[in-house]
């Protein structure tokens, strides 16, 4: 009987199901997502066509807008896997998206001082 050294698995952190999701891709389908790039489900999505249970996950969460971190942290999945999920469904036409907001605002900024003005008034 011959024994395999197995000590490079480990069972909480499955190596090989990331890499099956993402058919060993690691770039997305075309879409630069950032981690708080706001994804929300279509209004008539297509039929999902993808088999993998990550896929439907993502739009079963999504009938709310997440951000793309808040998806990945849901669904225990890498950041990077998360993305290329979320980018092959954008790219399907099953998800919408919303990238984050110019977060280079200065401190002299109208708009901004404003809405901190607009916000403080209403509490």
């Amino acid at each position: 009987m011959t024994h395999y050294d197995t000590s490079w698995f480990d069972e909480d952190a499955p190596l090989l199901r990331p890499y099956a999701v993402t058919r060993g891709r690691t770039v997305g389908a075309g879409h630069d997502l950032d981690m708080l790039t706001l994804v929300v489900v279509a209004d008539r999505p297509p039929q999902l066509r993808y088999t993998e249970p990550e896929y439907a996950d993502v739009l079963r969460l999504c009938r709310i807008a997440h951000s793309v971190a808040e998806v990945s942290a849901h669904l225990r999945l890498p950041l990077a896997v998360t993305k290329i999920v979320v980018g092959d469904l954008i790219g399907d036409g099953y998800l919408n998206f919303r990238a984050p907001l110019n977060t280079e605002i200065g401190p002299h900024d109208v708009h901004l001082l404003r809405a901190v003005l607009d916000g403080i008034r209403r509490l």
